[in-house]
């Protein structure tokens, strides 16, 4: 009985010091810089519609249902997604846009497990014509999701997402 109390403290004790280790936040980013105006790199990121011909998680799953609501490109509208395991179920919504700068968002992941965080797009003039864009999110790992980002590396398991993303959009607004 003793050797068993002894056994089970020790697990408690163990996941106290993995949830005191585990990293509490993360913000994961990307950018890039197209030779285009900062204005009509926005008249584009700032669409939902339009996020999904650069969107890496719509080449993964081409058949995923899509529904929008709300009026796009304005806070409040929301991308709704269900498709296969690579992709998921869950949401983006619109929650704040400062003009010709910023778009915010929240994400909400349904499956393959519940979660929510922040994503955002930003844009910097880097005059003569071209935009620096970054793309990227950011949230807290809340226990027990925390200790698991002890074993995983966010920046490593989107971070090749954002760039491919961002080389898409490149790529349709250099056209």
């Amino acid at each position: 009985m003793t050797i068993l109390l002894y056994i089970i403290l020790g697990i408690i004790a163990l996941i106290v010091v993995l949830a005191l280790l585990a990293p509490k936040n993360y913000d994961v980013s990307r950018s890039i810089e197209i030779s285009k105006p900062k204005a009509e790199v926005f008249d584009n990121v700032k669409y939902l519609k339009k996020q999904q011909e650069w969107s890496p998680w719509a080449k993964k799953d081409p058949n995923m249902e899509k529904k929008f609501t709300g009026i796009d490109g304005e806070v409040g509208a929301i991308s709704y997604w269900n498709g296969n395991k690579e992709v998921g179920e869950g949401e983006q919504e619109i929650t704040k846009i400062i003009d010709g700068k910023r778009v915010e968002g929240e994400l909400r992941f349904m499956k393959p497990f519940r979660s929510t965080s922040g994503s955002y797009i930003d844009l910097e003039d880097l005059g003569n014509g071209k935009t620096k864009v970054t793309w990227g999110f950011k949230g807290e790992n809340k226990f027990p999701m925390s200790i698991m980002m002890l074993f995983m590396n966010m920046d490593k398991a989107v971070g090749k997402d954002f760039e491919e993303g961002l080389r898409d959009l490149k790529s349709i607004m250099e056209k």
